[in-house]
């Protein structure tokens, strides 16, 4: 059995349904902080509790003793809110993947896949970036990313823990059948608020910054589908078991589209036009971020399958299901 921790959130609810699909037995561990309950796949056992909870953690693996492998899902994840509230971080990112950790270890369990970030590398030096790429994170969030990989390293070497750290890159999209896909309350990320210009509940979205080096001024990202990263994960885990060995990769497209190409690609599929005002950057935003995936495709044969039409069409169908638009 799998533990999914956050599986209620939108990576881990698309990543649970992945891997359902793929015949694993699933249990979710989530306290629905942000996460929701109706996103978790009706096939998956579900165990509402908190990472920062020494007992619930014992609860999970006591209730479910066959756990063998953990995919760690639950951190903040909101760059700006870590500038402004880097405790928060610190406090659910770190000190609470080691209460996971040790209550793993108790348990005997070994492997674990854990949402890594992009954030770990700060700006670019070049680009694409790849897993060599130097590690200085600009912000408390890709700080406490870039210290979970550190200390699953320290883990792996003195405990024997096995990991795969999976740096994403833009998750976005939405699972293709419609039935789950992103929602967040409040609503931070590009595509969806733009999603909300083109169904009439946000009269226009603000783009942050327009004066980065790219070639139309506005920040330039690699987005990725989330069903590619759940299918990364079950690779990933694939990996963990037969080779026990632990293992960085980045999860990316390789194509990055500034903020206004965004926009425009919305228009496109929506046939709706989005209003948008130019105003000043967001600290910590480096001005491009893509990504190289060479060495996941090497090693654990992932190749994405979605590219930005694709992502785009399958966040509307959800949006409008979701939010009162019309299919």
């Amino acid at each position: 059995m799998i533990a999914v921790i956050g599986g209620a959130g939108y990576i881990g609810s698309h990543a649970v349904k992945y891997l359902i699909e793929q015949g694993e037995k699933v249990v979710v561990f989530d306290n629905l902080c942000t996460g929701h309950l109706e996103l978790v796949h009706k096939d998956a056992q579900f165990l509402e509790g908190d990472l920062a909870s020494l007992q619930d953690l014992h609860t999970l693996f006591t209730q479910y003793p066959n756990i063998t492998s953990v995919i760690h899902f639950a951190a903040f994840a909101y760059v700006g809110e870590s500038v402004q509230n880097p405790a928060k971080y610190y406090h659910n990112n770190l000190a609470n993947t080691l209460n996971l950790l040790g209550v793993m270890l108790k348990n005997n369990v070994k492997n674990i896949v854990f949402s890594s970030t992009c954030a770990t590398y700060g700006n670019p030096i070049e680009l694409p970036i790849t897993e060599q790429h130097p590690q200085n994170p600009i912000n408390p969030y890709g700080r406490t990313k870039f210290m979970m990989e550190q200390l699953m390293e320290d883990y792996s070497t003195a405990y024997g823990l096995k990991y795969v750290a999976l740096r994403y890159f833009n998750a976005a999209g939405a699972d293709e059948d419609g039935a789950i896909g992103e929602w967040h309350e409040p609503e931070s990320h590009l595509i969806p608020l733009i999603l909300d210009v083109a169904l009439g509940k946000s009269d226009s979205i603000n783009v942050f910054g327009s004066d980065f080096d790219t070639p139309d001024g506005t920040c330039v990202r690699d987005y990725i589908h989330v069903t590619d990263l759940a299918d990364a994960h079950y690779k990933a885990l694939q990996f963990l078991r037969k080779e026990q060995q632990s293992l960085q990769l980045n999860l990316a497209n390789g194509e990055g589209y500034s903020n206004l190409e965004i926009i425009k690609m919305v228009e496109q599929v929506t046939n709706r036009t989005i209003q948008y005002q130019l105003t000043e950057r967001r600290p910590g935003d480096p001005s491009q971020l893509i990504g190289c995936a060479d060495k996941a495709k090497l090693i654990i044969n992932w190749v994405p399958k979605y590219k930005l039409e694709q992502i785009v069409e399958t966040a509307w169908h959800w949006h409008q299901k979701k939010f009162g638009g019309k299919i």
